[in-house]
């Protein structure tokens, strides 16, 4: 049950019981005893539960470790507290506490691989005991016999026969690589134990246990920084600045998390890579909870990605057999339970409750926690997500106040007042061929008045404030990863990075083995072979067509949209209901950035799958090559179909449309749309609205919150269960069970891609949209919260990755905040009309004033100059017969020497608009890296920490080699020395005549 504790109960004697009498371990059911009917036949391969594995002989120890039982050998005396489940805090598994432990109670469960179970009669099942090589021979005969026995066996049916042989075929296949996987596994000296009598049908389980000394030889070999005894002093400084972050500690003392810290903040371990030789500097005062589950499935998970097994066509490891389905999960187990009245307080049910609950919305993330629970990977994850949701609250509250001011003086705006004015009886030319007639100027004085809002003065100081933002962000950003580094041990991480390299990927290995085989003759013996470029060529070659394929297919449906919003525009003049011809304008628009935002929904999708497939196709090396690989595919598709409709209407629409008498058209009579008279930066405004909030709310939360419960309930109706009894299932699962039913974790590529593609639409056109940061601020602090709670409390639990900083996504970031200076500088320069209005009030507006800039920029044009079949169908619609129009542009009137030719004016205006252009991105860009060099990547005080735990570290060795000398017999004191030491022989060396290397054969 999944109240059953691990007790605390001496291991030791608990296997010299068992190795003395040969019976297996207390806990086995009589089921798991039972003989085989038949009793000629070998015992069976698939184990049953409470099968434990123990260490195979001869494997290494630490000297200071527990040493399970093994047959046929006395275990090592040791101190009692080194080989019991104590209660030791949060991590350890005694002490009243609901952990998943192996049947013995003592044992806990570090990780957890399932698989399939074929249930067949109780008559051909039995328990196999025993850890020797016989029992693994016995197992293979047995395989081999029942594989025969089933070819054997009469069918009705031959056709049946011959698909159930197949199966059965692949079960046993799948039921022997497990076999000889778990005896790698033994081999490597990990302890396991089997459930097949699982509450799960069909599902087994393989508990596996890292004894102390697989954790010491695996942390010394990964090179883990482990808290030393020596404990020093933080220095917190007495500079202003120092005093003004605790001042600000102290102030927003209530939005701290309640997380109980064993340590002050104040006071920091030494730590350094662990060493067997050097156990006694560590802190081991509480050995059970020194490596922390965290630590522990770490361990295990680097053991099983190094196992491999050979009797398959290719070297196979964990993730290959997860692939092929011998194991169809992976994962560690979960600290408890957060939810029941008995649950006793662990890490889990602290972060539902500090960090996962919505009511706690408003306080900080308990990041240290969460880098203790989850890893650094996921740890750096949620501090890069606070610091940006942070760093969003200054540039939500400027975009506000950008907006207020346009609202407060859009009844002081003079183009828009003249817009509006009906005195001004303005006639512009038709917006489309035939069924569009004349309309009034006033027509668009909404319009006009709305686009003020986000088309005004304040918008340029925006663009650069938050260009500068985006530094600034980056800039923290830096500071904030090198003080978590620092905090978390990881200084100095990337040579073990380089050192401890990613294992090579199943697939890789694959296609190693085949180009193996087929220049079996042609290669030399200890020549290594591996993918070179021209391996990849095809590879390389699909994953371009591909993409470009992709790429043009986002253009093929922004293009679509731009078709339909023509047509329905057309559609809607022929037609006869007083409100369709009323509304057409905000109809077009609101329709087709619906239809966008479905489509983008839809497509990015499909773009990830499809990155995942090309880059499977490039087989990359290692785990990492393929993450980055497929991060920098997904980013480009993704990027390109969220803004494309976006970039069109900022800077193509408008710009293509040609003049009344010549207008451009595309696939046969399609003309071009053409802006409203106050420019298209309201309606890529509404599309911006639109997309931002439809993916953040669609897309990003609502199906991370509506596709687990929907799968939840599909699960519920496949077994035909209530909630009642689902419930009282849930009571009887154990803890490894009760994972298995969670959600299996994806990766936090998802959860950073959102992310970036929303920092891309807050910084690219914040231009056109200021209030972009304020919906990401509202969205991100509901989104930390939902994905804390997907974290602890939907998905499985995932493996503490080591990492020190984001990787490849701070590139992406760094890459984006360059772009928008770019973006925004065109965005101002040409779909705002910021430059004319400028050009105009200092170059020809007469009183140096804003009145007569509307009717500068209209052009006339002359109706009876329309081509044949393109003129209104109703040109009297107005009353009156319309002789000459108006339309936005800068070309000469009709009937002078150059008609229709561009004026003097729309030169000026375009060399205005490029000079801003180059002006704009250069002056930023100049701030950007004055403010990059002003902040150094590295606090002061982080760096003079670093430097005194060197001093630390070498202080502490020193200390050693000098008890080693006392402890040697050696008086170090100068004026006792001997005056001839090298005439003598040192009190460590050996003897004459014995072997110098002998002292140090038990090290």
């Amino acid at each position: 049950m999944e109240g059953r504790e691990c007790v605390e109960k001496p291991i030791e004697s608990q296997h010299n019981h068992d190795a003395e009498n040969g019976s297996p371990p207390p806990g086995t059911s009589s089921v798991e005893r039972l003989l085989s009917d038949d009793p000629g036949l070998p015992e069976p391969a698939d184990m049953r539960r409470n099968d434990d594995y123990y260490p195979v002989p001869g494997e290494e120890k630490s000297p200071d470790g527990p040493s399970y039982g093994v047959p046929g050998r006395e275990p090592k005396k040791i101190p009692d507290e080194k080989i019991r489940m104590q209660d030791l805090g949060p991590g350890a598994p005694a002490g009243g506490r609901s952990e998943a432990c192996f049947e013995d109670g003592v044992r806990r469960v570090d990780y957890v691989l399932a698989y399939h179970v074929k249930k067949t009669g109780a008559a051909h099942r039995r328990a196999a005991r025993g850890a020797d090589g016989g029992l693994l021979r016995r197992l293979r005969r047995s395989m081999s016999l029942r594989g025969s026995r089933a070819a054997l066996q009469p069918r009705d049916d031959p056709e049946v026969a011959a698909q159930q042989q197949q199966a059965s075929y692949h079960d046993d296949d799948k039921r022997f690589s497990r076999t000889q996987f778990e005896e790698k596994l033994l081999e490597m000296g990990l302890q396991l134990e089997r459930d097949e009598e699982s509450n799960i049908p069909g599902i087994g389980f393989l508990k596996i246990h890292a004894p102390w000394n697989i954790l010491c030889r695996e942390a010394e070999f990964l090179k883990l920084k482990m808290p030393t005894k020596k404990v020093y002093e933080v220095n917190q400084g007495n500079n202003i600045v120092e005093n003004i972050r605790l001042f600000i500690h102290k102030v927003t003392a209530p939005l701290h998390p309640k997380v109980d810290c064993s340590r002050p903040q104040s006071v920091k371990p030494l730590s350094h890579p662990f060493s067997r030789e050097k156990q006694h500097l560590f802190d081991l005062s509480d050995p059970d909870s020194f490596f922390g589950s965290k630590t522990r499935s770490f361990i295990v998970y680097e053991v099983l990605k190094r196992t491999r097994i050979t009797t398959r066509p290719r070297r196979a490891g964990i993730t290959s057999l997860l692939g092929s389905g011998v194991y169809t999960a992976a994962y560690p187990v979960h600290d408890g339970d957060i939810e029941g009245v008995d649950i006793k307080t662990n890490d889990r049910k602290l972060l539902y409750e500090e960090w996962a609950s919505y009511s706690v919305f408003y306080k900080y993330q308990p990041i240290s926690l969460i880098r203790k629970y989850f890893g650094e990977k996921v740890g750096l994850y949620f501090a890069w997500l606070g610091v940006y949701t942070q760093m969003l609250i200054p540039a939500a509250i400027v975009g506000v106040i950008v907006f207020l001011y346009g609202c407060a003086t859009v009844d002081d705006d003079i183009p828009s007042m003249e817009i509006c004015d009906p005195r001004n009886n303005i006639t512009m030319c038709p917006m489309c061929d035939s069924a569009c007639s004349y309309w009034r100027l006033s027509s668009a004085c909404g319009t006009a008045r709305a686009s003020h809002l986000f088309d005004n003065p304040a918008t340029v100081f925006f663009s650069i404030f938050m260009a500068l933002w985006a530094v600034l962000f980056m800039e923290h950003w830096k500071r904030r990863q090198m003080r978590l580094n620092y905090i978390w041990d990881l200084t100095g991480y990337e040579e073990e990075e380089e050192e401890h390299e990613d294992h090579f990927r199943a697939d890789y290995e694959l296609r190693i083995i085949k180009k193996k085989q087929r220049n079996e003759h042609k290669t030399p013996k200890n020549e290594k072979v591996k993918l070179t470029c021209t391996d990849r060529m095809p590879a390389y070659l699909t994953t371009l067509v591909m993409m470009a394929f992709m790429i043009t297919v986002t253009f093929a449906i922004v293009f679509g949209v731009i078709l339909y919003r023509i047509t329905i525009k057309s559609l809607l003049h022929f037609s006869s209901y007083p409100a369709a011809r009323s509304n057409i304008r905000a109809t077009v628009k609101t329709t087709a950035a619906i239809i966008n935002l479905i489509a983008i929904i839809i497509m990015d999708e499909i773009y990830a799958a499809i990155a995942r497939w090309l880059t499977r196709l490039e087989v990359p090396k290692t785990d990492k090559s393929f993450e980055d690989r497929l991060i920098f595919k997904t980013f480009i598709l993704k990027f390109v179909n969220a803004f494309t409709p976006i970039v069109y209407l900022a800077f193509f629409r408008g710009r293509l449309v040609g003049r009344p008498g010549s207008y451009l058209y595309v696939v046969g009579s399609y003309r071009m749309e053409e802006c409203a008279h106050a420019g298209c930066l309201m309606e890529l405004c509404i599309q911006l609205c639109i997309t931002m909030l439809g993916k953040q709310l669609i897309q990003n939360n609502l199906f991370e919150i509506g596709i687990p419960k929907l799968k939840k309930l599909l699960r519920r109706r496949k077994t035909d269960m209530d909630a009642e009894q689902e419930a009282e299932l849930n009571k009887r699962l154990l803890r490894h069970e009760k994972d298995h039913q969670l959600g299996p974790f994806g990766g936090l590529a998802p959860e950073y891609m959102e992310m970036i593609i929303q920092f891309g639409m807050v910084t690219l056109f914040v231009a056109s949209f200021p209030l972009a940061p304020l919906f990401a601020l509202l969205n991100n602090i509901i989104e930390i919260r939902l994905d804390a709670k997907k974290f602890v409390m939907g998905l499985r639990r995932p493996i503490a990755v080591r990492a020190k900083d984001i990787g490849i996504w701070y590139n992406l970031l760094r890459g984006l905040s360059k772009v928008a200076v770019i973006v925004n500088a065109f965005v101002i320069s040409f779909t705002s009309d910021f430059i004319p209005r400028l050009v105009y009030q200092y170059m020809y507006s007469p009183d140096g004033s804003m009145h007569g800039f509307v009717n500068h920029t209209l052009s006339v044009f002359n109706t009876s100059d329309f081509q044949t079949g393109t003129a209104p169908l109703d040109p009297e619609i107005l009353g009156y017969k319309v002789p000459l129009c108006r339309y936005k542009d800068y070309r000469e009137p009709p009937g002078s020497s150059s008609s229709y030719e561009f004026t003097k004016e729309f030169w000026a205006i375009l060399a205005a608009r490029l000079a801003f252009v180059i002006l704009f991105q250069n002056v930023v860009m100049l701030m950007s890296d004055f403010i990059d060099w002003l902040i150094p990547d590295i606090p002061k005080d982080i760096s003079l920490q670093i430097h005194k735990e060197k001093i630390l570290m070498v202080e502490l060795f020193m200390k050693e080699e000098q008890s080693r000398w006392y402890s040697g017999g050696r008086d170090p004191r100068p004026e006792k020395a001997d005056p001839s030491p090298l005439l003598k022989r040192s009190p460590l060396m050996p003897p004459p005549g014995r072997d110098p290397y002998a002292h140090t054969a038990n090290c």
